[in-house]
């Protein structure tokens, strides 16, 4: 069975010698030194490795079931969210009006990845009901948020977020659910929703839908959308149960992974359903929750790697296969371990070099997302919604990939259930589909985003990149500044490219977009990168005695700028040559 540790000192440097959070002016980071976010990060990585971890396997086996109308989670799966609800684990970030602890967004981010490390399918319960949390924070009624948010804070009650339909995926237009005004102001609403992430289960008393519909008579496309809370059971005044709600489960969807998540048909038939927000301003209310889930699928992609990984190096130090070609180093065993290879060591590095990279992108993300909702910094909240694509598109895609390479050191073993490799790659699988396919991350990236505010969101990043690049004059940072200075300059000349022919071609942009996602990933990891050499160099310069630690972060991200950022070189090359051979087949011609 894989083991899982938190890498707790990992999470450490990036908060402290990265990010030097609390010596920053957003409220409560102040609060959040060495100790107390150590106390917290390993108090976290104990459930991951001792409850969470060992139950991912027997989630992945055993499944979800539906009898007689009732879902019921993987064994142990119960008693593992009772632990994380009397720990206070769901409600770390919460508004301590509704019962939350009102940390940072950031420490909810670092206590998440040993979480989904551990047990990605337990963890999206409590994800999924934090997103719907916040949806309803933001744009409820303040009776619509005592009503419901205690309960959801401590995941008594979980949410979900139902917007797919049979018929529709991204495009939201077409969806058919409806939603009938009611004399008391509540909404009928029917319909089916398909693929519903945690929509029905045993582990909570009862489940708070999120349901995207359209009012009866209201504008057509996605215009007439508007968001509704649907209850499964009915919540009276006094915040007691009631009555079931006419919402029920039509079935399990059987899935690639993520098989311990009751992933649910919904049927609405008739339900009582609550108005959040304003009628007809379903998506942006809905928008508050889903990036707030991209950030948190981006984390998904890597911390699955992560785990692959941990278990792929375990496994390459005790294999003993083949001897090195420069000299037996097991002389008195039969063959080397498989980490003397080179090839092995190449796979090992990709590995590492993009989770650690990874692991920094997507805690910026959210030290932005923090100085925009507790500072109201209103270029933070640019940068991180440029990111936000790039984060869950990117790294769920390389996150897949690592995943992958981290079953390919095992060999023919890794294609064997019983050792548990394959579970990481399934599970990874599904990240880069759900919360908007990467593709159409792709499109948002280089549709909406690098225009946004006349583009000055974008000119903002090359900026950040040029001063970084420029602070760091020490001679032992060139392999860092030189790298990322030509990539930034590749990633301007594929912008240029889109902005000299995508007028007169669109096509020319879009077919581009993918690449560019990438590349910009590529990009922002290389300047994560020089953010943590920088922040080493600095600590061992002030006599850090943890050399090994900081040696092995330079020389990881002197792997990447060599080996990974050149990347950014051919997908240049593939954006320049336009729409022509992308589109130059008809449909018939397939």
């Amino acid at each position: 069975m894989p083991s899982y540790t938190a890498p707790t000192k990992d999470i450490q440097f990036l908060l402290h010698d990265v990010l030097k959070v609390s010596e920053q002016s957003v409220p409560g980071y102040d609060e959040m030194d060495r100790d107390f976010t150590s106390a917290v990060v390993e108090e976290a990585g104990k459930i991951a490795s001792d409850v969470l971890a060992p139950l991912n396997a027997v989630g992945d086996t055993e499944g979800c079931t539906f009898e007689n109308g009732v879902v019921r989670t993987p064994k142990g799966f119960k008693d593992a969210f009772e632990q994380m609800k009397e720990g206070g684990w769901t409600a770390l970030d919460c508004d301590p009006e509704y019962g939350g602890q009102g940390l940072p967004y950031l420490m909810m981010t670092a206590v998440n990845e040993p979480f989904v490390s551990a047990n990605m399918a337990f963890n999206m319960y409590q994800g999924l009901t934090h997103g719907a949390y916040s949806a309803i924070h933001a744009h409820a009624s303040d009776e619509l948020k005592a009503k419901f948010l205690p309960k959801m804070v401590t995941c008594e009650w979980t949410g979900t977020m139902n917007l797919t339909e049979p018929h529709c995926g991204t495009d939201l237009g077409l969806m058919r659910t409806k939603a009938e005004p009611q004399a008391d102001g509540s909404f009928k609403i029917t319909g089916q929703k398909i693929f519903i992430s945690a929509g029905d289960h045993d582990m909570s008393e009862n489940v708070i839908h999120l349901v995207l519909a359209k009012i009866v008579g209201g504008p057509e496309g996605i215009k007439g959308v508007s968001l509704f809370i649907v209850p499964k059971i009915m919540v009276d005044d006094n915040g007691d149960l009631g009555e079931r709600n006419a919402v029920s489960v039509g079935k399990i969807e059987e899935k690639m992974g993520i098989h311990g998540n009751a992933t649910c048909v919904m049927n609405y038939d008739g339900a009582v359903g609550y108005l959040v927000g304003e009628e007809h301003k379903g998506m942006r209310a809905m928008f508050t929750m889903m990036n707030e889930a991209r950030l948190g699928v981006g984390l998904q992609g890597y911390a699955q790697a992560e785990a692959a990984y941990q278990n792929a190096l375990i496994y390459a130090k005790d294999r003993l296969q083949g001897r090195d070609v420069t000299g037996a180093k097991n002389p008195d065993g039969p063959a080397d371990p498989l980490i003397v290879h080179p090839d092995i060591r190449r796979n090992l590095m990709e590995q590492k070099s993009f989770v650690e990279g990874a692991r920094a992108l997507t805690y910026w993300g959210a030290n932005l997302i923090d100085k925009h909702s507790r500072e109201h910094d209103e270029a933070a909240h640019g940068l991180v919604s440029l990111l936000t694509p790039v984060i869950k598109g990117f790294l769920t895609d390389k996150g897949f990939d690592m995943a992958v390479q981290a079953q390919q050191v095992y060999g023919g073993h890794g294609y064997i259930e019983e050792w548990g490799m394959s579970q990481f790659a399934r599970d990874a699988r599904i990240a880069m589909i759900y919360e908007g396919a990467n593709g159409i991350q792709a499109l948002d990236l280089v549709g909406r985003k690098l225009a946004q505010d006349g583009g000055k969101h974008v000119m903002a990043f090359f900026e950040m990149v040029k001063a970084e690049c420029k602070a760091h004059e020490d001679e032992r940072m060139k392999p860092f500044t030189d790298a990322l200075k030509n990539a930034s300059k590749q990633l301007q000349a594929a912008g240029m490219y889109f902005m000299q022919n995508g007028m007169k071609n669109p096509n020319n942009a879009l077919s581009g977009s993918y690449d560019f996602m990438h590349m910009m990933g590529h990009v922002c990891l290389g300047l994560m990168w020089t953010r943590m050499a920088a922040a080493a160099y600095s600590e061992l310069d002030a006599g850090n005695t943890d050399t090994d630690f900081l040696n092995a972060k330079i020389k990881t991200g002197e792997f990447y700028m060599a080996r990974s950022l050149p990347a950014c070189s051919m997908h240049l090359a593939r954006i320049e040559t336009g729409a022509d051979t992308v589109m130059g087949l008809t449909a018939d011609q397939f």
